[in-house]
């Protein structure tokens, strides 16, 4: 199942590297964990996961059937007894933790468990980590929203201040404070793990069900020809294809396991400063996709969202030779395309291997 060694040698990733590798993903049923696990069975990794049930009904983990050629474990990282069990027993070369509480508007609403699941289970897993020595690199991955706001301002970089207004971007600034001290406390050593911290943007592409997720609600009404809600039409966010960030974390991954603690630092991994586009502009792109399409915005939500976000990648360019490759434009075309492919029953496990090895292309 392996790729071309020209594309992967044109992004940084040593396939060799990866195959046979043990790698633990936490929050592997989710959106993003999903595409990584299928990316990582490609590479030929010895992949295991452990998360709770998929988050929606329907869902890529089960739709591409990911846990085909993985070791997929169920369970709840709030959980310290049982994080450190799985940890242990599974002794992974590799560790991402993913598993995350990642939705804004949930996150007013259960604030305790966004919470207990992006501070505590974060620290769970990193206790987890440092109880198990076979641990040689970690990936931990929060959010572009756990920057203090700036606005209209400069494109966030990695040494800008930490933050959040909402309990969700609050819990991922803590997150981020979590990890920085631990790396500091514990994970010092060249015998010790090393760990990063990685921060990406507004994230599409197929397979994602969310609530409240402007791409998945645009697409899903525009194909039953219904109208559509659109909350804050020119805030600003950095899209990008699910792909591109994941590709940093398995770049980040294989150089923080060879160079060790010369990368355990905190990296942005957004898109080209043209794709950091306001809502307006992605609606009417998608709109023209379809024959019927129509959208209205909704009353002022009772929330607060930030007006503007914008990621400054380039350290991840200068130092880790990490771009992003798909534009926005082809971001959308691509996640347009797997909806209707999976809306016509293609076999969706077949086709994000497909899109996987297009955008390697």
């Amino acid at each position: 199942m392996g790729f071309g060694l020209r594309a992967l040698e044109n992004m940084g990733i040593n396939e060799t590297f990866w195959r046979g590798k043990k790698v633990l993903v936490t929050g592997h049923t989710g959106f993003k964990g999903s595409w990584l696990s299928l990316w990582l069975q490609m590479l030929e990794a010895d992949v295991y996961g452990l998360s709770r049930l998929p988050p929606t009904e329907p869902n890529l983990f089960e739709r591409a059937d990911v846990g085909k050629r993985m070791t997929s474990l169920h369970g709840d990282i709030r959980d310290l007894s049982l994080v450190k069990k799985t940890v242990s027993a599974i002794n992974p070369d590799i560790l991402i933790h993913m598993a995350a509480q990642s939705l804004v508007r949930y996150g007013y609403h259960h604030p305790v468990e966004t919470y207990q699941t992006n501070v505590m289970g974060t620290l769970h897993v990193l206790e987890a980590i440092r109880a198990c020595q076979g641990v040689r690199a970690a990936v931990m991955v929060t959010t572009d929203k756990c920057y203090e706001s700036m606005e209209a301002g400069e494109p966030h970089r990695e040494n800008d201040p930490l933050g959040g207004h909402d309990p969700y971007s609050s819990s991922k600034g803590c997150a981020e404070l979590l990890i920085a001290s631990y790396r500091h406390s514990f994970f010092f050593e060249s015998t010790s793990a090393a760990i990063a911290s990685v921060r990406a943007g507004n994230v599409i592409g197929g397979g994602d069900w969310a609530e409240h997720r402007l791409v998945p609600d645009v697409i899903e009404a525009f194909q039953k020809n219904r109208s559509v809600k659109i909350r804050n039409p020119h805030a600003v966010r950095p899209w990008q294809h699910v792909l591109e960030p994941l590709s940093g974390y398995l770049l980040l991954a294989e150089r923080l396991f060879n160079g060790g603690h010369a990368y355990a630092e905190s990296w942005n991994f957004g898109p080209e400063a043209g794709d950091m586009r306001q809502v307006q502009w992605l609606v009417e792109f998608l709109a023209g996709k379809w024959r019927y399409a129509n959208w209205a915005v909704e009353e002022k939500p009772n929330f607060h969202e930030a007006g503007a976000l914008r990621l400054n990648s380039t350290k991840a360019r200068d130092r880790l030779g990490w771009r992003p490759r798909w534009s926005l434009p082809t971001a959308l075309d691509k996640t347009v395309d797997w909806y209707r492919a999976e809306s016509a029953g293609v076999d969706m496990s077949v086709f994000c291997q497909k899109q996987i090895r297009e955008y390697l292309a």
